[in-house]
């Protein structure tokens, strides 16, 4: 057990100094961070604070706390909101990247940040070297970096940022956890028929066999169906993965993407949450970038890029020509015909007042308050129509079974 000076930053980037006994420095590391603290520099007492670590006291604090490969979505909203917190407090941007390369949670994202850093060290500025790495950071990073290094206000331009992924990542979270339940009761429902169906059925039909007798029409269409379900399962199954695959293949080009993007918006109900979806993810990004200070043609034309929609990214370029041309932003969107008339004016009032930024970050509320009300509503219906149709199914198979045990029971009991 030995004791380890330490120099931290609290979230609101104030600068923490003190000492705790542990057995090694990656022990006293966690208890840092549970303590939400970010580490900047940590060394045993008697080291004198600033002294350079061995080469094999780097490896092992920068390979600590790697517990997953890949980079989700939570590793870069905390690497983004360290980031500003570091820079916020006056640490140099490379002095940054290595305190939080040695805390980052992610094998890759380690790596990515390195690359950074040599690319940094070599010449280049923060926003250059993030668009060296796409698969990581978007459009919508490099750019608003580019308008931070630009302005000087690279700190606050990343706290915005960081709002910007925490605010997302949390939309996320929501859907995804909404939709968890929904999945596993639907496919243990079709888990459970289908072992009624192979399993228990065939051994009735057995059974009924070797008592001779004429079946009931609702248990010939059960045995029927069984048995086609029990002989081209495999096929279906192998069918299924190549229809997927194909389907995947397809989404992946830019037709198909468009065409499956328009199906899913003419969707009768499920069209206008599609649609609601999608503007809720031009909204916030445009509501971002307008409050960064990025122009008004510059912000459409990274929403453009990163809103993840073919068809309204095809609807932004149409906008942002007409943007271009001198007139004002609510014109080409009620011209698109694909944002509702309340989108329309709020806009043209944030145009009117000054406060665009604004307008569009009441419109993002809008619309994931939107989404989660539609979610909740379906999924409360959801649950109640699955075990209709799993009682009804289950019902007609037990009535299917169990008809021609009634008519044994009564030609034993009439022999």
């Amino acid at each position: 057990m030995g004791k380890f000076n330490y120099v931290a930053r609290d979230g609101s980037g104030k600068r923490v100094t003190g000492a705790l006994e542990g057995p090694n420095e990656e022990e006293v590391i966690n208890r840092l961070q549970a303590m939400n603290l970010l580490v900047v520099e940590i060394y045993a007492e008697g080291i004198s604070q600033g002294a350079a670590l061995t080469s094999e006291m780097s490896v092992k604090v920068a390979g600590r706390g790697k517990r997953h490969y890949g980079i989700q979505s939570n590793d870069l909203v905390i690497f983004c909101r360290q980031l500003a917190t570091l820079l916020g407090a006056g640490v140099t941007i490379l002095r940054s990247l290595d305190t939080i390369s040695k805390q980052v949670a992610s094998q890759k994202l380690y790596l990515v940040i390195a690359n950074l850093k040599k690319n940094m060290e070599q010449g280049l500025s923060f926003h250059e070297a993030l668009a060296k790495e796409p698969a990581v950071f978007s459009d919508l990073w490099v750019n608003l970096v580019e308008s931070g290094e630009a302005s000087g206000n690279l700190a606050i331009i990343l706290d915005r940022l960081a709002v910007y992924l925490e605010r997302n990542a949390e939309f996320t979270r929501k859907l995804i956890s909404s939709l968890i339940y929904p999945f596993i009761l639907l496919g243990a429902s079709v888990v459970a028929l289908l072992f009624l169906t192979i399993k228990i059925v065939p051994t009735f039909a057995e059974v009924f066999k070797s008592f001779n007798i004429t079946l009931p029409l609702p248990t010939l269409v059960l045995l029927a169906v069984s048995n086609f379900i029990r002989k081209t399962i495999i096929f279906m199954a192998i069918g299924a993965v190549i229809l997927y695959f194909l389907f995947m293949n397809y989404i992946k080009t830019k037709d198909g993407r468009r065409n499956f993007e328009k199906f899913l918006f003419s969707l009768p109900l499920f069209g206008e949450f599609f649609r609601a979806l999608a503007i809720e993810r031009f909204s916030s990004e445009m509501s971002t970038l307008v409050e960064s200070g990025v122009p008004i043609l510059y912000s459409l034309e990274i929403s453009e890029n990163s809103v993840g929609s073919v068809v309204i990214g095809e609807i932004i370029r149409s906008i942002k020509e007409d943007v271009r041309a001198g007139k004002p932003l609510s014109q080409p969107l009620e011209r698109s015909g694909f944002f509702e008339p309340m989108v329309v004016q709020m806009v043209h009032i944030g145009e009117e007042i000054g406060e665009l930024s604004q307008m569009f970050k009441r419109i993002n509320v809008f619309y994931q308050n939107y989404v989660e009300t539609f979610l909740g509503r379906f999924l409360a219906l959801f649950e109640p129509m699955i075990l209709i149709f799993m009682g009804l199914v289950i019902g007609m198979m037990v009535i299917g079974m169990f008809l021609p045990i009634f008519k044994i029971s009564q030609i034993g009991s009439q022999g």
